[in-house]
């Protein structure tokens, strides 16, 4: 799993959020942060805590194009 820190432009705070190697977010902060660092670090001490095992397939980075080759 890991912690990635967002912001948007609505409100340029920043939180934090857990992902699975498939992509999928597992968890996300409600709280907001005055920097990256502090936000990244807010969402690894909650990774912690959570103590779970990532067992998600991580999706492939590419496409077979076998299927187009028998036409």
């Amino acid at each position: 799993m890991q912690v990635v820190a967002f912001s948007t432009p609505a409100d340029p705070s920043w939180r934090w959020r857990i992902v699975n190697y498939a992509g999928e977010s597992v968890a996300e902060s409600h709280d907001t942060f005055a920097t990256i660092s502090a936000a990244v670090a807010g969402g690894t001490k909650r990774l912690i805590e959570m103590n779970v095992v990532d067992r998600s397939e991580p999706v492939r980075a590419y496409r077979s194009t076998s299927h187009l080759r028998h036409r």
